[in-house]
């Protein structure tokens, strides 16, 4: 079943010097952008993330510091990269807690605010883990009746994502909608408000910390009565961009708020 679209959608992967968010690069990525009208276009890049990329990591991927020794950094892509993204919908096999968290710190440290909150993320994986629970190379080949070559190239897992989300679409129809929100509601995981998870919506929908000692506490609560130092700290922490952006949007609310 293709897919039923109202604006563009990008799936894409990345290959990374490792997971932290915060701290590690891009060393390759591919994108497919599926047009509503069912056209494609794809693109897959190596970068040079400039620091060495740990041997876990190349073992993984199997991309080597010499492969990357004369590709371009994330800075010299940035902004054609941006373009291409602008006003599209995401996807990606785990791509709401790695992939587009990722993919805004880079932005993010160019200066550029790759806004995800007004776009759809589809994550293909929380979508197999509800209703099958496996990995991408067992979901290819459950769903497509393939084997995944190549398992770990970024063309490769971009591709078979994609068709692993026509196939799920195909083979439960009564539990998915060929329908872009519903598909990104469907997958999510989490009520995140930011893509590390420091921040959450509780049952009331209220902004609460997660972690630490004001954890359950609502943000505006703590910012503006409880410990109000508490933003000057973490902006000054070890976090990551998103999570001090989000921050810094709460912290601006409540200010007007006084």
């Amino acid at each position: 079943m293709k897919l039923n679209l109202q604006n563009p959608i990008i799936f894409f992967d990345l290959e990374t010097t490792g997971v932290d968010v915060a701290k590690d690069r891009i060393v390759e990525l591919c994108y497919i952008k599926v047009f509503p009208n069912g056209d494609e276009e794809s693109k897959s890049m190596r970068l040079n993330p400039g620091m060495p990329i740990p041997p876990r990591a190349s073992e993984v991927h199997g991309i080597y510091d010499a492969d990357v020794v004369d590709c371009p950094t994330f800075k010299e892509i940035a902004p054609e990269l941006f373009r291409t993204f602008q006003g599209c919908d995401l996807a990606g096999f785990n791509s709401n807690k790695f992939d587009i968290p990722l993919l805004c710190e880079e932005f993010m440290r160019q200066g550029m605010d790759f806004d995800v909150s007004k776009r759809k993320c589809i994550d293909v994986q929380n979508i197999y883990h509800k209703l099958e629970r496996r990995t991408l190379v067992a979901a290819y080949k459950y769903y497509c009746e393939k084997d995944l070559e190549n398992a770990h190239s970024a063309l490769a897992d971009t591709r078979a994502t994609l068709e692993v989300l026509e196939a799920q679409l195909d083979r439960y129809p009564s539990d998915l909608k060929n329908d872009v929100d519903f598909l990104a509601e469907y997958s999510k995981m989490n009520n995140n408000v930011d893509f590390a998870g420091r921040i959450i919506r509780n049952e009331k929908g209220v902004e609460v910390f997660n972690f630490g000692k004001h954890k359950g506490k609502p943000v505006v609560d703590v910012l503006l009565r409880l410990d109000p130092s508490y933003y000057a700290w973490m902006m000054q922490g070890d976090f990551a961009q998103n999570t001090k952006q989000v921050l810094t949007k709460l912290y601006l609310a409540s200010k007007s708020q006084k």
